[in-house]
């Protein structure tokens, strides 16, 4: 019969690689916690970006004080998006929602409060007014030009966007992304469309 004889030493050796020391454990978490953090900040930087609401210009969408989530890599405006704008003119971001590209007509009829783009009605149940509110930009109907857009926002009779002299056109280096996601307030965090 043979005899087999057990070698504790090894078993222990075992059980401590299993489990690991303390140290052993704190340095796994650090690396965990220390590679996480760097993925964070590689994603806000190249992939997405934060931003927030301040004012009533995009009622009732967005509420002021929102924080936001935006896209930029590799975004081209499109009509309807929610973006925000780094705002020369106005010397800060603002966020609006883009109604034409270049090549499109503008048209807005202030007395019914109807927005046409290339002769056809906007239907706009996102906004919180009728726009009814000239600002003295342009004469409507207006193109326009090629790399820029025109936006708007939601709460048009409260809002300064391209209706305004002081903003006009918005050229496309100036929009900084898409808004995708609301991360604040906790009882309205979810999509933006």
């Amino acid at each position: 019969m043979a005899k087999f004889q057990i070698n504790y030493e090894a078993l222990d050796a075992d059980e401590n690689k299993k489990n690991g020391t303390p140290y052993e454990e704190f340095l796994e978490w650090s690396e965990t916690i220390i590679f996480a953090f760097f993925a964070v900040i590689l994603v806000f930087t190249f992939l997405l970006r934060q931003a927030n609401v301040d004012g009533e210009s995009m009622v009732p969408t967005l509420q002021d004080g929102e924080k936001l989530i935006v896209h930029h890599l590799f975004y081209t405006p499109e009509k309807g998006d929610i973006v925000i704008v780094d705002s020369k003119s106005l010397g800060k971001p603002i966020v609006k929602r883009v109604i034409a590209q270049g090549g499109d007509q503008v048209d807005i009829d202030f007395e019914s409060g109807v927005v046409k783009v290339n002769g056809e009605v906007l239907q706009e149940d996102y906004i919180n007014e009728l726009t009814q509110l000239d600002e003295g930009a342009f004469e409507y109907p207006v193109t326009v030009p090629e790399g820029n857009y025109f936006v708007m926002g939601d709460n048009r009779m409260h809002s300064a966007d391209s209706r305004s002299s002081k903003i006009g056109f918005i050229p496309e280096d100036e929009i900084v992304g898409k808004v995708i996601f609301r991360i604040w307030p906790m009882d309205r965090i979810g999509t933006v469309e």
